[in-house]
């Protein structure tokens, strides 16, 4: 079963990366068409980040610029004592510092990866640190089958299970919508949507009254987003998934909030930008630069905590950097 899983997820990551070869070909086509080549721009990137170009699905422990999660000025208070949380993709980027501050908030943590075992074992020795157990689970959310033995093993592990956090997600940018092909657009879906919704499906039968699903939407779900029409189509998706299941559950006692980042420095975006788009990353933002997940960490806390959030469900909550969003 171990090898059969291994060999699932490295077919998942490879099938990943032909999609950003192809589209790293087109994007190397074009500009070689325009004038001047391809020169590098001025200036560093966006909140100092090294420009940096990353194969899919992307290691933390590969960029040169790490993210900070660790939240340090984040002090715990029991808000979680004695929870159970699994958190998808939570080996890096958000996941990570969502991890870390639930474990220090008192909760074990599971986190579901693809393939990054690298990430996902620092990501453990952090959970560990924070005085907390840490379960790793490699395996990719759009299997459903994986995503029922995800939160079987979390549950025989670990007693309970309070707390999903859907969090994994693909993303691949397209300059035209002739740019993406069936495939490539089942990708996004089928990681970004059916794996909350496969994720969710399997947790429910374990999960009791005061329990808290909080999924990770985006700014592109609010807005939508030019060059990313699959993967902004998706977080519209997980929105309005987010909502519908909040007044499902309602009667359950299970709340149902999101949360839709702006731009964050995660592996996510050096793994799809080139290193020219990462100088300018997060400049669009009022405060002009990108968030770091230590910044995006504590209201996945506030959002998981009934003491915080027991009246709010159905909830989109916008981190985005900028007025009005």
């Amino acid at each position: 079963m171990a090898n059969s899983t291994q060999q699932a997820n490295e077919t998942a990551g490879n099938l990943q990366r032909a999609v950003q070869r192809e589209q790293d070909q087109r994007d190397q086509q074009k500009q070689h068409a325009r004038p001047g080549g391809q020169d590098e721009p001025d200036g560093a990137p966006g909140a100092g980040q090294t420009a940096q170009h990353l194969d899919k699905p992307g290691l933390e422990a590969d960029l040169r610029q790490r993210p900070q999660f660790l939240a340090l000025n984040y002090h715990g208070s029991g808000k979680l004592l004695g929870k159970t949380a699994l958190i998808t993709g939570g080996d890096s980027g958000i996941g990570r510092a969502v991890a870390v501050l639930y474990a220090r908030e008192g909760a074990d943590v599971a986190i579901v990866y693809l393939n990054e075992h690298e990430d996902a074992e620092e990501t453990k020795r952090y959970v560990e640190a924070e005085g907390q157990s840490c379960l790793l689970l490699p395996g990719d959310v759009c299997d459903p089958a994986f995503c029922r033995q995800a939160v079987e093993q979390t549950v025989a592990s670990f007693g309970r299970l309070d707390i999903l956090v859907n969090n994994a997600a693909f993303q691949e940018h397209a300059d035209s919508i002739a740019e993406l092909s069936e495939e490539r657009f089942d990708l996004t879906m089928k990681t970004n949507v059916y794996g909350y919704f496969h994720m969710a499906k399997a947790a429910l039968p374990h999960m009791q009254r005061g329990a808290a699903i909080i999924n990770t939407g985006s700014v592109t779900g609010l807005r939508g987003s030019r060059h990313l029409l699959d993967y902004a189509t998706t977080k519209g998706a997980i929105h309005a998934l987010t909502m519908s299941l909040a007044a499902n559950l309602l009667d359950q006692g299970i709340r149902v909030n999101a949360i839709a980042p702006g731009p964050v420095w995660t592996p996510l975006n050096p793994a799809d930008q080139s290193a020219e788009q990462l100088a300018h990353f997060g400049q669009d933002t009022d405060m002009g630069r990108p968030a770091q997940p230590e910044e995006l960490s504590p209201a996945y806390v506030f959002l998981a905590s009934a003491v915080c959030s027991g009246y709010i469900t159905g909830v989109v909550l916008p981190i985005t950097g900028s007025v009005g969003d």
